[in-house]
């Protein structure tokens, strides 16, 4: 660590100077791998700002434990450092986990860019985590949430279509809220949903979506005055414009209370209540990797797992049990 006491004025003026410019270089650093993130991996804002927010963290460690905090010179050890720095400041092993991971994509971006010759995570031993099966629905709690929108009122036709259509296309809150009307094929029964890295995928669409998203788009939709720059978005708000990830929480969140169950619900709650249904219902793993758009069939096969969770706990609830 460096002795500010013992530097002279020269010196002190030296690193001072040396602080800024460095700072600089990261700030510059930071709006690269924020266009390279958005134009090369195609992520949504709030996925960027979160890479951008662990970089940030990176740096502040950097930056207070006097290291040199250029880009291209930091290597493995300081990297251990700094995991060990989360460690100690009560960050879970899950997380360091996450944030290694967005710091692994700032390096690539640096050596696509040919900026350093070696990636310094390569032997970074990141904290293994253990996957942690997500919580679902039972089917009747699907129905009854669904059930409990009085769509009797004007925004009730559309929460109805937003519940239906989040548990019967398992899409992300985020492909929710972007869906466009120009996407939805009533004729053939399917929608057309962009995803993450802006990769298109066709999502099957029931009589039970058809109808609830057809009501919703003739009714209510047309007592609001649209947004022209929202015209073609098939969820909005009050004021005709782009509904917002929040409102979606809000909406699912006073449906559940509405149903009186006294659990925690998300819109993933319900993205992983269709998985676990359909893989319930004997669906080949393949076909939900497709309908859920993941990169990795992997990922798709934590609901396996899940399900045999799912059947074990119905079975303990019969009372023959």
């Amino acid at each position: 660590m460096i002795n500010f006491y013992h530097l002279s004025q020269n010196a002190l003026t030296l690193l001072s100077f040396y602080v800024r410019s460095t700072k600089m270089n990261w700030d510059k650093d930071f709006e690269d791998f924020e266009a390279y993130l958005k134009l090369q991996k195609g992520l949504s804002k709030n996925s960027i700002q979160a890479y951008i927010t662990d970089l940030q963290k990176l740096f502040l460690f950097l930056k207070g434990g006097g290291y040199d905090i250029s880009a291209e010179c930091v290597d493995v050890q300081q990297l251990r450092d700094f995991l060990q720095w989360l460690a100690e400041n009560g960050i879970s092993a899950r997380t360091q986990a996450r944030i290694i991971s967005g710091i692994k994509q700032f390096f690539k971006s640096l050596l696509i860019e040919e900026r350093i010759e070696k990636e310094p995570t390569a032997l970074l031993d990141v904290p293994r985590v253990g996957r942690k099966l997500p919580s679902v629905l039972s089917l009747e709690q699907v129905v009854d949430v669904i059930n409990a929108v009085d769509d009797s009122r004007q925004d009730g036709q559309r929460n109805r279509a937003i519940l239906v259509t989040l548990y019967s296309c398992g899409l992300r809150v985020s492909e929710l809220v972007e869906l466009k009307i120009s996407n939805i094929s009533f004729e053939n029964n399917y929608i057309r949903v962009e995803g993450k890295g802006r990769k298109e995928r066709l999502v099957p669409m029931n009589q039970k979506v058809s109808e609830a998203l057809l009501r919703y788009i003739e009714g209510c939709r047309n007592l609001v005055p649209v947004n022209p720059t929202d015209s073609d978005i098939v969820f909005l708000n009050k004021r005709g414009e782009h509904l917002s990830r929040v409102m979606v929480f809000y909406i699912i969140k006073k449906a559940v209370k509405d149903a009186g169950l006294d659990i925690v619900v998300s819109p993933h709650t319900f993205r992983h209540s269709f998985a676990t249904h359909l893989i319930a219902g004997g669906a080949n793993v393949r076909a939900v990797q497709e309908m859920l758009g993941h990169e990795s069939i992997i990922t798709t096969e934590i609901y396996t797992h899940l399900d045999h969770k799912y059947l074990e706990d119905s079975i303990k609830k019969h009372p023959r049990s």
